[in-house]
């Protein structure tokens, strides 16, 4: 009998404007639920490039933990990245959120020219060469389009613009699609969905989150 797939989930803080998307997050969780799926949240043990008053949008004058804040949505059940072991799990999911190009990278500062943080890009490439289907959601599929450009990954924003356009220059492939739908790249074994890159409310976020985790599951048992 095949087991549930388990999946990792990767948060990169906790709030749209610095951190994790919290809506992305807890939908991309639970429909893992929702669908028999066993997981394990994780998040590198670093500190936020910064902190941003989620009532105003200003900047703070703080300094917080990027583990520590996912912490948060995760419950506390959650571990340093540094721990990841590929060959424990069959997906991997990366929740949107400005703390994808902001604390995983730079990329909202450098553009293609950014600095990737070195586990990430190590988790990232662990996964595509074992196999482990990766799925990411709102604008955290510009960091697989980076680190996988090489292997000609498919990905989406949902719609295109500059950055799709500067992602495809390196050598990734963007496609359009709609707001709950998913881009699936069977050859990568990648799967996107735009989420609030697209969306203005809850229910079209966890609909796409649903279409991705199943299009995974699917990617999974073909395996």
């Amino acid at each position: 009998m095949q087991k549930n797939p388990h999946i990792a989930v990767v948060l990169s803080g906790c709030g749209r404007a610095d951190g994790s998307e919290i809506h992305e997050s807890v939908s991309a969780l639970l429909c893992l639920e929702n669908m028999g799926c066993t997981y394990q949240c994780f998040a590198p043990d670093i500190k936020q490039a910064a902190v941003i008053n989620h009532l105003n949008n200003q900047p703070m004058n703080e300094e917080r933990n990027v583990l520590i804040e996912a912490a948060r949505i995760a419950r506390g059940n959650i571990l340093d990245l540094a721990e990841f072991k590929v060959e424990d799990f069959d997906g991997i999911i990366f929740p949107g959120g400005l703390g994808a190009v902001t604390n995983w990278c730079d990329f909202a500062a450098k553009g293609t020219q950014c600095t990737i943080n070195t586990s990430i890009r190590s988790v990232i490439r662990q996964c595509h060469e074992h196999k482990v289907v990766i799925g990411a959601m709102c604008i955290a599929p510009v960091l697989i389009a980076l680190v996988l450009a090489d292997k000609h990954v498919h990905f989406t924003l949902g719609a295109g613009g500059a950055t799709a356009e500067k992602l495809e220059k390196l050598g990734a492939v963007h496609e359009e699609v709609g707001v709950t739908d998913v881009c699936i790249d069977r050859k990568n074994r990648v799967c996107s969905t735009p989420a609030y890159m697209l969306a203005t409310n809850m229910l079209d976020v966890c609909q796409g989150a649903q279409n991705m985790v199943g299009a995974m599951c699917q990617l999974i048992r073909e395996k």
